[in-house]
């Protein structure tokens, strides 16, 4: 997933129970019935509402999308703003990806717990060596424009994302696949890649190296598919209803550009049986305080999870109304240094920054929701081995710790190595949001008096932000993690490795990508937790790559009757296969 509010936008299972379930799907592979009772992350950036008003400009279909009438069952909920790209290979947003879940179908998807689950995979056969994978695919998909979805639609599809003129972030996704770094590096050729269609319905896939969480990776949105037909030629063809076709359990009926997405079951998703909702109606809010006045006055039906947010001066209410829930979930809010310009290019900087910071004064007067401190990446509800969580096994204590000396101290150590006499003019970007901007403010006051600077406060609407972060075009900004799926590479490679599009600051260091290389290379757990551990503490405890701040709670409320929605272990919005009673 992806990126909070960019989504990064997910969560892995352990191998013992990936074996099992391919044992099961071995075992069962003539079944027909796929249970997609869950949805995939695209782990990503996540990033509380940041959107516009609505406006009148307004796409519609045809008149066989007309609303349905007599017994309707509707749901509706917020996002922050125009999907940055309803694009597969180009999406890496928490917003894109919740409107994804419903209008793409991949091989598998994740449930709320994370654990992958078939989707279009009907069968699957694994060669001995656990490298190669044989998929037959369900024979009754369809495009929304009624084209059969085949096998060649994947390979196109994942050729598509790693090409290099598509400059896909999430392009690294699919490394895994042979030759796929090669080829995204113009190293080979497409058709050396390890993904090629046997026919319409089966699909071969040759992987680098034996990949215990393989399954779970498939169900990212880099490894939906795409109709190549309707791609080719059409570099906007997923911004515009008259061209977005898609293949999931809903369509796209009406979008109102900045204001408004209207959804409607898909007649002819194959597993339609198992869709409930007839309609869902999602509206672009940017303001915590407006979707919560929504809520109120019975207008969504719900709030949280990426699709809105509970103003924080209204959380301690709510949670004690018992009106809404919080629980921890695998992402992490956290601050990102523009590494390549000065002054946080200099890592002793970057750590009195982070050292500077009291997280649980934050958490307690400002954000309010039960948030853990973070001094480190993976999140604590991201698993590990042998039945032990990855920060069980890694604690995350030894890092760094807040420390106002030590960071004043370090402060002038690195302004000299600079060559700076004073610390210099920089600003804090963050993405508009009245939750980010309170945050931002209570750590620019810390810093003032804890290190003596003064740091400029700056904010742009979400698709700006994400450019403006991509094209390094900042000196530290906000930042949100949620997985992708549940293993902690999910957190180490997509946020620390220097070939990841998704390392938005540009921190490199060849000791950090060695080890993550070769956590990815490797088939047992232990060696791969251990490489990522090391990892992780290089790029905190000794080069502070990014400044955590805390491990995310989400504080949801939902409306009597919507049943079967949720947030899941991730923090993302489950609402696909929900129902209105």
């Amino acid at each position: 997933m992806w990126k909070i509010s960019k989504m990064k936008w997910s969560s892995i299972l352990s191998a013992v129970l990936t074996m099992a379930l391919v044992g099961t799907l071995l075992a069962a592979c003539t079944s027909g019935n796929n249970n997609n009772g869950g949805q995939n992350q695209n782990g990503g950036e996540t990033a509380p509402p940041s959107g516009n008003s609505p406006s009148t400009n307004t796409q519609t279909g045809d008149d066989s999308n007309a609303e349905p009438t007599g017994g309707l069952k509707e749901f509706r909920f917020t996002i922050g703003s125009e999907p940055p790209s309803l694009d597969p290979a180009l999406s890496t947003d928490s917003q894109s990806y919740i409107l994804g879940l419903g209008l793409y179908e991949g091989l598998f998807r994740l449930n709320p717990e994370g654990i992958s689950e078939p989707a279009l995979a009907e069968s699957i056969v694994v060669s001995a060596d656990g490298k190669t994978y044989t998929f037959k695919l369900h024979q009754g998909a369809k495009w929304t424009n009624g084209d059969p979805v085949t096998a060649h639609d994947f390979e196109y599809s994942w050729k598509r994302t790693l090409a290099p003129e598509t400059a896909a972030d999430y392009a690294y996704m699919l490394y895994y696949l042979e030759n796929g770094e090669k080829y995204n590096a113009g190293e080979a050729s497409a058709d050396e890649v390890g993904v090629k269609a046997l026919d319409d319905y089966t699909l071969e896939v040759k992987l680098e190296s034996a990949t215990p969480y393989f399954l779970d990776i498939l169900a990212h949105s880099s490894y939906w598919p795409v109709n190549k037909n309707v791609v080719e030629g059409r570099p906007d063809w997923a911004t515009d209803i008259k061209t977005l076709v898609t293949n999931g359990p809903f369509k796209v009926t009406e979008w109102q550009h900045g204001g408004k997405l209207v959804l409607e079951k898909n007649p002819d998703y194959y597993n339609k049986d198992k869709i409930n909702f007839d309609k869902v109606t999602v509206l672009m809010v940017e303001e915590d305080s407006t979707v919560f006045n929504l809520f109120k006055t019975d207008e969504i039906d719900w709030i949280g999870a990426q699709a809105g947010s509970v103003p924080t001066d209204q959380v301690t209410q709510v949670l004690q109304s018992g009106e809404a829930k919080v629980m921890p979930i695998a992402s992490t809010y956290y601050y990102i240094f523009n590494t390549t310009k000065k002054p946080f290019s200099n890592a002793k900087i970057r750590k009195a920054f982070a050292m500077a910071i009291d997280r649980q004064a934050i958490i307690d007067n400002v954000t309010k929701a039960n948030q853990e401190p973070a001094f480190a990446l993976v999140p604590p509800s991201i698993r590990g081995v042998e039945g032990k969580s990855f920060r069980e096994l890694y604690p995350d204590s030894g890092y760094f710790q807040e420390n106002v000396e030590e960071a004043r101290k370090l402060l002038a150590e690195g302004l000299q190595e600079e060559g700076l006499s004073k610390f210099p003019e920089v600003t804090l970007l963050y993405n508009t949001n009245e939750g980010h901007k309170a945050i931002a403010e209570a750590i620019v006051d810390q810093w003032r008096k804890n290190l003596g600077v003064e740091v400029k406060l700056g904010n742009q609407e979400w698709g700006t932000f994400l450019e403006t972060r991509d094209a390094l075009q900042y000196d530290i900004a906000r930042a949100g993690w949620g997985a992708d799926y549940n293993h902690p590479i999910s957190f180490s490679y997509d946020l620390i490795h220097s070939k990841s599009g998704n390392n938005d600051g540009a921190y490199a260091n060849p000791q950090v990508d060695q080890l993550l290389e070769q956590a990815i290379a490797s088939s047992d757990e232990k060696t791969v937790m251990a490489n990522i551990a090391e990892a992780e503490k290089i790029a905190i405890a000794d080069d502070m790559a990014i400044l955590p701040i805390y491990y995310y709670t989400t504080v949801t409320m939902i409306k009597p009757g919507i049943v079967d929605v949720v947030s899941d272990y991730a923090g993302y919005l489950n609402w696909v296969f929900g129902d209105r009673q």
